[in-house]
């Protein structure tokens, strides 16, 4: 037994699959939610190029889903990227925070998202 971190599965194969790391889990009313599943979510929208989900306060919920994209048209809207997400995963995982727009999300120089980063401005923001 080695404590990882990572949150995964074991198939009916025998595979091993990681879904997400535990911090980066956010927790509304009970509920585990992945960023990482909402983020392969929000990218099948053929409008949307880039995306990131961190877990912002909710004072009912205790935390809850917010998304930033970058667009690849500027005609997409807010509403558009709710409904896509809401017709596609359970309403506890829904984008409740909102949807920020942005040119670009930051990164680390390997090109990890550095939601350290987005969270601190969503603090700042409030």
């Amino acid at each position: 037994y080695c404590p990882s971190g990572d949150v995964g599965y074991v198939d009916d194969e025998g595979y091993l699959f990681i879904v997400d790391r535990i911090k980066e889990l956010i927790k509304v009313k009970g509920f585990q939610v992945s960023p990482a599943e909402l983020e392969d979510t929000l990218l099948e929208h053929p409008h949307i190029h880039e995306a990131a989900v961190i877990g912002v306060k909710h004072e009912q919920k205790g935390e809850v889903p917010k998304a930033y994209v970058v667009r690849k048209c500027d005609e997409l809207s807010e509403e558009e990227v709710q409904s896509f997400v809401k017709d596609r995963v359970s309403p506890h995982k829904h984008l409740i925070g909102g949807v920020e727009f942005v040119k670009e999300l930051p990164k680390s120089p390997a090109g990890k998202v550095l939601k350290r980063v987005l969270r601190e401005r969503n603090s700042i923001s409030k």
